[in-house]
């Protein structure tokens, strides 16, 4: 793992955020506030932790992978990829425009995505499915996958989390973004996902929880991950704020998807700037 000071990690969080606020606002759509609760889980990943990439060489053989589940978080992703050199950083600014190549969800073309993603559910089948081919080919890269709360309503991620301990893929990381809300509500409100730890325990899988914009918790969870001693895939439950960092988006579930006005657009750069989170 790099050891990187944990003030740089924040100022990196931050200029994400400042990023995906600026491209969703050009382009008139996006997810801000499912994109925002993931911030640190990706900054830690890519600038601290397990990932081993290079962005000159995308493909890679010996590069980790990584899927991105929850596909409607990818400008939170494409600006990290961006930022390491995978692209221009100027693709940034035709994202789902006519003619640019960024899509509102992740698709394989472009440098650095595993996978397309974006119907809910399929992620963990396919990181299932690296991680495997990895023991199968004697290679020693380690398959990451990060999902969204909800789409753990979704059968096949129960699919996958059976067969992945039956194959003991002890190379695979699940990683929850447990922010609480889905597209139109809180999921208490209409389909609990809740014992959480229980069930994942229940499906043969390590369990741990943390506080998902803790990049202290983060390396709690994740330092040791490539010396594993266990022979059970890894989950970590990431407990988030959706819409986090900025005040009147946080915890707001009218923000999933949605565009903030001028004045709004005015105050959310107030609050990055100067707000700590």
């Amino acid at each position: 793992m790099k050891k990187v000071a944990i003030s740089y990690l924040e100022k990196k969080s931050r200029y994400i955020r400042r990023q995906i606020i600026d491209i969703t606002m050009k382009a008139g759509s996006g997810h801000i506030a499912p994109s925002f609760s993931c911030v640190e889980i990706l900054t830690f990943l890519y600038y601290a932790a397990t990932l081993r990439f290079n962005p000159k060489k995308p493909n890679w053989s010996k590069r980790d992978r990584f899927i991105l589940s929850k596909g409607h978080a990818a400008i939170a992703l494409y600006v990290v990829l961006a930022d390491l050199g995978f692209f221009p950083c100027s693709y940034l600014k035709n994202f789902i425009q006519q003619g640019g190549c960024l899509c509102a969800h992740p698709e394989n073309h472009i440098a650095g995505v595993e996978a397309y993603s974006g119907s809910l559910g399929h992620g963990l089948s396919i990181a299932a499915g690296l991680a495997l081919a990895s023991k199968m080919d004697n290679k020693d890269y380690i398959s990451t996958v990060l999902l969204g709360d909800g789409e753990c309503h979704e059968g096949a991620v129960w699919e996958a989390a059976m067969f992945s301990s039956q194959h003991k893929l002890n190379n695979l990381i699940a990683i929850i973004d447990y922010n609480g809300a889905s597209a139109i509500d809180f999921l208490p409100k209409y389909l609990t996902i809740e014992p959480l730890e229980e069930k994942w325990k229940a499906f043969g899988w390590e369990v741990i929880t943390i506080d998902g914009h803790s990049f202290r918790e983060l390396k709690r969870a994740l330092s040791g991950i490539r010396n594993r001693s266990s022979d059970k895939p890894l989950l970590v439950i990431a407990l988030t704020v959706k819409g986090k960092g900025v005040s009147f988006m946080e915890n707001n579930p009218i923000w999933h998807y949605r565009i903030p006005t001028e004045k709004e657009f005015n105050i959310i750069n107030k609050e990055l700037r100067y707000g700590k989170f």
